[in-house]
């Protein structure tokens, strides 16, 4: 359209353009007979005026003179179809983001035209009008500066009385289509990023200010959506129900990079009442009932593995000094207060005066408690009231009774500290996650940090990591062996937990481990020896299994993937893993018997690969850059072979001298005279099905190749000619295109292959050949794996490495 338009210039003519509006005037009713003419008069004036816009000034000097605005409201009055009001907004649109001169912005924008077009009553029930009104919308705000913006705005002495670019706006802020709700979130941000006073008085007062409260809520209502896939009874397979929640956690995460922004901006009216209704409508209503400050008003029934993940997550993505200080207060508050009481009746340890100053602290935030309150439309309520409850509730709570010193209390009895040491894995890692995150936190004060125990040095370590140490009589010094301990256990436990779990805990062990200077008691190292050497037994086990010849590849791939996801800092690591492990099943979906073979053979490397680098990690202080292991896969297995055997494909001409001649039946092809030959050669294994050349006695064309491993040959016991087969129909791919391993929801089933032979004796012969080959193959990988499942295998790799 445009290309062609812009080809016969004189329609762009001033001329041309007068006779167009001098049209439009005349226009007295808009209705089905002229509802097309009045449509391509509205598109020419567009089309010209942005033209004239950048090519010929006197163009929008007659636009001004016209006043064509003012006609465009006129034919909005006329007609009530959205078959106008969506085209008329649309090519409105178009010509706002097409203006480049300030002089027609702030014509376009002055006189109270677009204030009309946008307080005009439509019809949002229609079609598409919705969207291209909200497009409209965005499209003038995206001109507005601080010149400019006073002329869409009504002011009463010194404060905005009407705003109609930004409550309009609003009403579609829930609205369920995508973008309209991405619109609207630019447009408020255009808003909020043009530095005005008076508008920044108007957003972050009522009526106005309700809409930083619905979006909290309506953020509450996807965390309550989200506990509620997390903990479906719902048969679904694992994959299923993860990619489930991965969407409702990415529109979690999606409205927290919103409130960002919005913090990002940098005033302080739109931080306060950002940060008071994160806090009071989300943060308080998930902790206080977490940390068991007795029945909290306005708290909401959330487990507590979403309740951590919610608030790590929110500190990861919005984060914030007020935030990230509030949250350590509240779950440092049992702690803090025994201190202080301590310090009150002479004991005095550590800094007792910051525990006060901390509290105090928390009083000045003018944090907005409406959930505990219920007090509608109060602004400045500050956290007095929740002080004094938890306060109310520490003194009549027997546990904190007689005032014990904070030397000799039981830490891992009090608030967050309970659920590192819950037998559930996922809420002892999750609470765990949520500690680190805090103190790791750039924003945290440093009474907090100090207490907590995790000071962050500005020096980075060989493989850019922050250091980090702890702190001397800080509660994590003393928590330490006790949470080694644990996650210890956790690796030691019988039967195995799931590798994701183990994966995690390994994580969290070599983070601690970091700020402890690998320090482990006899008793540590007992337990890591145990869960090594199940480890190592589990993967030998997979010597025996039907994937036995991928274990070097897999062991290769999952090494790099290991060592990467046991570096990975704290705030780049994403707490989903919190919510996988609470909805992980034991047993992995799926009906292919191969299928399940292969999942536990990878699982079984995935748990040894991390022990192996633990171990190089715990005795020799770092982890290993690369694995080498010898490759056999070119090597002979001991018998030979033309070559023209072990490079066989589909199709190719084959020697049948080794070969041991059956049948077999197929579903479409009847009954065939083939011949079996296993062969092996290194790693590699196949069995070959031939079938005679018709004018060479001594050579076959294969007609089907199956792999070697996982054959698994019986023979029938009620037929003793018949030897049946297990073919392994799921082809692994260790990388996809982003380079992850791929996952599979529906596998195919294990196909099945029955062969019949002339009499028992050969059927025994073939079902032996197959084994013998299937040994050499074996053979190969376990001499492969042989250095690596050795005692020595990491000081001996390190020490090459380091040479």
């Amino acid at each position: 359209m445009w290309r062609s338009l812009w080809r016969s210039i004189d329609r762009f003519s001033l001329q041309h353009f007068k006779y167009v509006v001098t049209e439009l005037q005349q226009i007295k009713v808009v209705n089905k007979q002229n509802r097309d003419a009045v449509i391509d008069l509205l598109q020419s004036i567009v089309e010209i005026v942005t033209y004239g816009d950048r090519q010929d000034p006197l163009i929008f000097e007659c636009f001004m003179e016209y006043q064509v605005l003012a006609e465009f409201v006129r034919v909005l009055n006329l007609s009530s179809s959205a078959r106008i009001e969506t085209p008329l907004l649309q090519y409105l649109s178009i010509m706002i983001q097409n203006m480049d001169s300030e002089q027609a912005i702030y014509y376009c924008l002055s006189n109270g035209y677009i204030n009309n077009i946008i307080a005009h009553q439509y019809n949002f029930d229609a079609g598409d009008l919705a969207l291209y009104y909200v497009s409209f919308l965005r499209a003038v705000s995206s001109k507005i500066n601080k010149d400019t913006l006073c002329l869409l705005v009504k002011v009463h002495g010194d404060v905005v009385s009407s705003f109609p670019l930004y409550t309009e706006a609003l009403k579609f802020a829930q609205h369920p289509e995508k973008m309209i709700q991405t619109a609207i979130r630019a447009l408020t941000l255009n808003i909020y990023n043009v530095s005005d006073d008076m508008v920044y008085q108007f957003v972050t007062t009522p009526p106005a200010s309700k809409y930083f409260s619905d979006l909290v809520s309506s953020l509450r209502e996807q965390c309550l959506h989200l506990d509620a896939l997390v903990h479906s009874t719902e048969e679904k397979c694992t994959h299923q129900k993860n990619n489930e929640i991965f969407l409702e956690t990415d529109k979690i995460i999606d409205d927290l990079y919103y409130f960002k922004d919005i913090l990002s901006v940098g005033e302080s009216r739109l931080s306060r009442v950002v940060t008071q209704n994160l806090l009071s409508l989300l943060i308080f209503p998930l902790l206080l009932p977490l940390l068991q400050f007795g029945d909290s008003k306005g708290s909401f029934n959330i487990s507590a593995v979403t309740s951590l993940y919610i608030v790590s997550r929110l500190l990861q993505v919005v984060g914030g000094k007020h935030l990230v200080n509030a949250v350590a207060g509240l779950l440092l508050y049992h702690y803090l207060t025994i201190c202080q009481r301590d310090a009150t009746n002479g004991d005095t340890v550590g800094s007792s005066a910051g525990a006060s100053d901390l509290l105090c602290s928390l009083n000045d935030k003018n944090i907005k408690e409406h959930c505990l309150l219920e007090a509608e439309g109060a602004e400045d309520i500050n956290i007095n009231y929740l002080l004094e409850h938890l306060n109310d509730y520490t003194s009549s709570n027997s546990h904190f009774d007689g005032r014990p010193r904070c030397e000799s209390m039981h830490i891992e009895r009090i608030g967050i500290f309970t659920y590192m040491f819950s037998d559930n894995h996922s809420i002892s890692l999750a609470s765990l996650f949520l500690l680190l995150t805090i103190a790791e936190n750039k924003d945290l004060e440093l009474f907090p940090a100090s207490l907590i125990g995790i000071s962050q040095s500005q020096e980075l370590t060989n493989n850019c990591e922050s250091a980090f140490s702890t702190v001397d009589g800080s509660i994590l010094v003393r928590l330490m062996p006790q949470i080694i301990e644990a996650l210890l256990k956790v690796l030691a436990s019988q039967p195995p937990v799931s590798p994701p779990i183990q994966w995690h805990t390994g994580w969290f062990l070599r983070k601690l481990l970091l700020c402890r200077g690998n320090m482990l008691s006899n008793n540590d190292i007992h337990l890591f020896n145990t869960s090594y050497e199940q480890s190592r037994e589990c993967l030998k086990k997979e010597l025996d299994g039907c994937w036995f010849d991928h274990i070097p590849d897999v062991i290769t791939h999952e090494w790099g993937s290991c060592k990467k996801a046991l570096e990975q800092q704290s705030q780049s690591k994403d707490p989903f893993f919190t919510l996988e492990l609470a909805v992980y099943q034991q047993t992995i979906d799926g009906n292919s018997a191969s299928y399940l073979a292969w999942q536990r053979m990878v699982d079984a490397v995935k748990v040894f690969v991390l022990h192996l680098q633990l171990k190089a990690f715990i005795f020799r202080g770092g982890l290993p850059e690369k694995l080498s292991l010898k490759s056999l896969s070119n090597s002979d297995s001991g018998k030979t072979y033309s070559t023209d055997i072990s490079a066989a494909s589909f199709g190719s001409d084959v020697s049948l001298g080794s070969g041991v001649p059956c049948r077999i039946a197929f579903s479409q092809a009847g009954v065939r005279d083939i011949y079996l030959i296993p062969v092996a050669k290194g790693i590699s294994g196949k069995l070959i099905l031939a079938e005679k050349h018709p004018f060479r006695s001594q050579r076959g064309v294969v007609i089907a190749i199956a792999p070697l491993a996982g054959l698994s040959p019986k023979i029938d016991e009620d037929h003793p000619t018949w030897l049946h087969l297990r073919i392994r129909e799921f082809y692994p791919k260790f990388l996809t295109a982003k380079g992850k391993q791929s996952k599979v929801s529906n596998p195919a089933v294990d196909g099945r292959w029955t062969l019949g032979f002339p009499s028992a004796k050969a059927c025994e012969t073939a079902r032996l050949l197959i084994l013998e080959e299937a040994s050499k193959q074996r053979s190969s990988v376990e001499s492969i794996l042989a250095p690596l499942l050795q005692d020595d295998y990491v000081e001996n790799m390190l020490d090459s490495q380091g040479d």
